[in-house]
This record gives structure tokens, C-alpha cells and sequence, in this order.
């Protein structure tokens, strides 16, 4: 085997030309091993999904312009449901796991393939036999139970809530499947040279989502057959009418979905951590406290779920605890955040649409952490919980941060997937359209959460009307910015300008293949010689005012 000895911190300069890469090779997609047509399926089902989801928060925000109700209030309740539970498990857990880091990992690592590469086939199609449990629900009548699925309204409801716990509970072994093999794949095949302390950090913030997703995801999975168990038998587990306890389900649920939350913001810190040093041309600061802080992260995250449950009736002990350890948690964050600013600080910035969509993160996200806080306090929850105030949070956490990066992340890696550039103008200018939207959009939901407006009601005081209107037409304008990201997408793909070997001068391994990469992305073998982040020192003009 013939051996490709390259330098990271001289990936710009390999230019090679094939005329066949992973896109022309003419073997089908639907049974194929290749990593990154397994990464581009699973991108496009996700878009997909996204867009069903997508239309039903468009209804609900339809039904919340007026404070007289148009749906009747079990549809309204069908529909915020199936909204949550499509964005959560179809869309947001596996958003840049599954499709930007099966196309990247690898490619990272300076190896052909996953380690498992027929199990990560396999994995997508779990995926989509999971999928089309939650899409059998739509068709079967819904489920009005919220995405959380709470007992025991859960165990007693009509609906279909027994294909939605099915669907829910295949998805859990497609998201165990990648995590191990992930976690393999970075043991076992990194490229020569490529030691622990030279990993890129997107790939430890994958390390640590997979070990989230293999360790946390099979608690969910039994939650979610006992409760199917309970509903389709008649045994007590949750059910106080059969002699079962509802909090043990929000105590099961939460143990599992309080670090799922960061399997859907990890990735996203793991992508902004690589555009926000590559866009501004300056070696990472504190990159042994960020790979740090991912691992951290994941590890405390577990001991967090009973924030969930002030309102529970958990002795106050155990909520002081849960508090202090949920203020604990923000620490990681925080250094991400403060390592992520301090890069930029005198960096050689560019300001394109990955490094725009990279600031619109940090805004978001930092909005997102800071009105956690009143949440994790206990005197303060008492009156924002089950309010405007906690969708508004949860929605700058989740579909901003994680949006936000898989925008970016799809920006960032857009020359190297498909081989072409995109309108750089157009796509600045979408940018601002949909960050100006999406902030329109939420913001006013904390002001109504913290005047009480109460979650989940489909009618409401007219003195929050002005605020819900505010809300809708922001969400309105914010759908509309998607659909035009997606147009000059596919434009780009179509007839965009032919994308440079490196068009960002990124030193990682990814940028050492062709563009787009060969069926098994290298020729050879590549041994890395030095960091993913060693860009030249920047020239400072010793004249120049500080």
C-alpha cells in the first residue's frame, strides 16, 4: 500500500484531480457502506422530517395569532405534540451526529470508513423503520400527550400513543448503534501520528456524545416498553389508577432526556469550536479545556434530571442539590463560550456566511443559557414553570444552538460534500433574514412566560395578543428564510462555481482529500504531523494601538 505522508498544517497545498469521487461512483445508494452517502441520506431524510415538523409549528403558531380558538382543543393538543416529537427524535438528536459526522468523522481521522461500516448502514435504517412508526401515528389520528409522553394521562389517552412509543423506542437503538460506533471508530483507526492531544474538537464533542448516547439511551428505551407494557397489558408501573407512580416515569424520562439535550448541543459546540478557529485563521484557545469541558459535560449532565421535577414534589433537599449541580453544569459551557471569543480576539476574521451563522450561535446560545438560570433556581421556577418562558428557552437551546451549528456545519462543509460553492451574497443576506426572525419569533415568549402566559393552551387573555401575533409573524418570516436556504443550496449544487481543494484553508484532515473525497477518501495512507489548528502566527503591527 503506497503511503501519503501530509502535514496537517499543510493541507492547502495538495491539489489532486479525480475524475470519480463518492458522488459519480455508480453503485446504489439505498445498500450502501460509504460513510458519507450514509451521511448524506440521513441529512436528507432529517431535512425532511424537519419540514413535517416544521408545518405543524406553523399551525400551532396559525392557531396562536387570535386569542379565540380555531382548532378544537384535542386537536391543538395532537399538534404541538406530534410537532415535538417529530423535531425531537426525528430531527434534533440526530441532526449533526448522524449526518454531518458520518460524512466528517472519518474523514477526520484520516481513515477510509467507520469502523463498523455495515452497522452504520444499518443504523439509518432503524432510523427510518423508527421513523415510519411516528408517521403511522399522524396517519392513525395523532397523539395529544406532549412529546414527553407523561403518565398517567399517557397510560390512559385514546391515541395512538402506543406506535409513537414504538417508533421512539426503535429510534433509541438506531442512536446506540452510531454511538458505538463512533466511539470505536476514534479508538481504533485514527491515522498515524494522530495522537489524543492533536484530535480535532468536533471529534471530541462526538466522543462525548456517543458515550451519552450508548450510556443514557437504554434507559429511555425501557422506560418507554413499560409504558407501552403497562398501556397495551394493564400492570401498574406508572398508572396510580393501577396502583403504579406517574413521577417514576419523569424520573425514568428525565434521567435520560436531561443528557440527550447536550447529544443535540454537543455536536453543535464540536462544529463551532472548528469554523469559529478556520474562519478567523488563529490557533483555538484553551483547546485542552474545551476537549475537556465535552467530556465534563457529558458526565454531569447525568446528574441533572431532577431540575425537572421542582414542582414534583421532591423533598427540598434533593431540589437544592438538583439546583447546585444544574448551576455546576453551566461551568463547561462557559468555557467553551469565553475559549470561543477569546480565538477571535485578534484573529485574522472573515466575514463570510459560515463565520455570520457562527456569531448568530453564540448569540442564541448564550441568550439560551443565561434564561436557563432563573429555571435552575428553585424560588424562580416556581413561577416560570409550564410558561411561555420555558419554550422560549428551550427552543434558543435546541432549535436555535442546534440549528444554528447544522446551518453552519452545512455551510462549512458544503465545497467539500458537493464540490461547489454557493452565493456567498445570497447567503449573507439570508443569514440576517432568518437570525432577525428567529429572534422575533422567541423573545416575546419570554415576555409572555414571565407575565404567566401558561404553555399548551389554545386560548388565552387578549393582553397577550399583541406578543403571540409578534411571535407567529416572526416564525412566519423565519420558515420563509429556511426555504430560501435550501433554494440557493441546491442551486450552488446545481450550477455553482466549482469549489477550490480548500476554500477555508482548514489544516484538518478533511481537507487533505479531493473535493469532493474519493470513494475511500484517501489514496494511501495519511500520517499527521502536527495540530488540526496550527495556523501561522498573525503579524502584529507593533505601532498599532491595543
Amino acid at each position: 500500500m503506497s503511503t501519503d505522508t501530509a502535514s496537517l498544517g499543510e493541507a492547502t497545498g495538495h491539489e489532486t484531480s479525480h475524475d470519480e469521487n463518492y458522488l459519480t461512483v455508480k453503485k446504489t445508494w439505498l445498500w450502501t457502506i460509504d460513510h458519507k452517502r450514509i451521511g448524506l441520506m440521513y441529512l436528507g431524510v432529517i431535512l425532511g422530517y424537519f419540514l413535517i415538523g416544521g408545518l405543524f409549528a406553523m399551525v400551532v403558531r396559525w392557531e396562536l395569532l387570535t386569542p379565540e380558538p380555531t382548532l378544537s382543543a384535542e386537536n391543538y393538543n395532537k399538534v404541538f405534540t406530534l410537532h415535538g416529537a417529530i423535531m425531537v427524535f426525528l430531527v434534533l438528536v440526530p441532526a449533526i451526529p448522524a449526518s454531518i459526522g458520518n460524512f466528517i468523522l472519518p474523514l477526520m481521522l484520516g481513515t477510509k470508513d467507520v469502523a463498523f461500516p455495515k452497522l452504520n448502514l444499518l443504523s439509518f435504517w432503524v432510523y427510518i423503520l423508527g421513523s415510519f412508526f411516528l408517521v403511522y401515528t399522524i396517519l392513525a389520528g395523532g397523539v395529544d400527550t406532549g412529546w414527553t409522553f407523561y403518565t398517567p394521562y399517557s397510560a390512559q389517552t385514546s391515541t395512538s400513543v402506543v406506535s409513537a412509543l414504538t417508533g421512539a423506542f426503535i429510534l433509541g437503538f438506531s442512536s446506540i448503534l452510531t454511538g458505538m460506533n463512533f466511539l470505536v471508530t476514534i479508538h481504533k483507526m485514527r491515522a498515524p501520528g494522530l495522537s489524543w492531544g492533536k484530535l480535532p474538537l468536533f471529534l471530541w464533542a462526538m466522543y462525548a456524545t456517543s458515550l451519552i448516547q450508548v450510556l443514557a439511551t437504554p434507559v429511555i428505551a425501557i422506560t418507554l416498553f413499560l409504558l407501552m407494557f403497562e398501556k397495551t397489558v394493564g400492570i401498574g408501573i406508572f398508572d396510580p389508577a393501577l396502583g403504579g407512580d406517574p413521577v417514576l416515569f419523569q424520573h425514568f424520562f428525565w434521567f435520560y432526556s436531561h443528557p440527550v439535550v447536550y447529544v443535540m448541543v454537543l455536536p453543535a459546540f464540536g462544529v463551532i469550536s472548528e469554523t469559529v478557529t478556520i474562519h478567523s485563521k488563529k490557533h483555538i484557545f484553551g483547546y485542552t479545556a474545551i476537549a475537556a469541558s465535552s467530556v465534563a459535560i457529558a458526565a454531569v449532565g447525568f446528574l441533572v434530571w431532577g431540575h425537572h421535577l421542582f414542582l414534583s414534589g421532591q423533598s427540598e433537599l434533593a431540589g437544592a442539590i438538583f439546583s447546585f449541580i444544574t448551576f455546576g453544569v453551566a461551568v463547561p459551557t462557559a468555557i467553551k463560550t469565553c475559549s470561543w471569543i477569546a480565538t477571535l480576539y485578534k484573529g485574522s476574521i472573515e466575514w463570510n456566511t459560515v463565520m455570520l451563522y457562527t456569531l448568530g450561535f453564540l448569540w442564541i446560545f448564550t441568550i439560551g443559557g443565561l434564561t436557563g438560570l432563573p429555571l435552575a433556581t428553585l424560588a424562580t421556577d416556581v413561577h416560570l414553570h409550564d410558561t411561555y418562558f420555558v419554550v422560549a428557552h428551550f427552543h434558543y437551546v435546541m432549535m436555535g444552538g442546534v440549528l444554528f451549528a447544522l446551518i453552519c456545519a452545512i455551510h462549512h462543509w458544503w465545497p467539500k460534500m458537493t464540490g461547489k460553492m454557493f452565493n456567498e451574497t445570497v447567503a449573507k443576506s439570508v443569514f440576517w433574514l432568518a437570525f432577525i426572525s428567529y429572534n422575533c419569533t422567541f423573545i416575546p415568549q419570554f415576555v409572555m412566560g414571565s407575565r404567566g402566559m401558561p404553555r399548551r393552551y389554545h386560548e388565552y387573555l387578549p393582553q397577550f395578543e399583541v406578543w403571540h401575533k409578534a411571535s407567529s409573524y416572526g416564525s412566519f418570516v423565519f420558515g420563509i428564510s429556511l426555504f430560501l436556504i435550501l433554494l440557493y443550496l441546491i442551486k450552488s449544487w446545481v450550477s455553482g462555481e466549482k469549489a477550490p481543494h480548500n476554500p477555508w484553508g482548514g489544516k484538518s484532515m478533511e481537507w487533505l482529500t479531493a473535493t469532493p473525497p474519493i470513494e475511500h477518501n484517501f489514496e494511501g495512507v495519511v500520517k499527521c504531523e502536527c495540530g488540526p489548528y496550527d495556523f501561522p502566527q498573525i503579524e502584529k503591527n507593533p505601532n498599532a494601538s491595543h
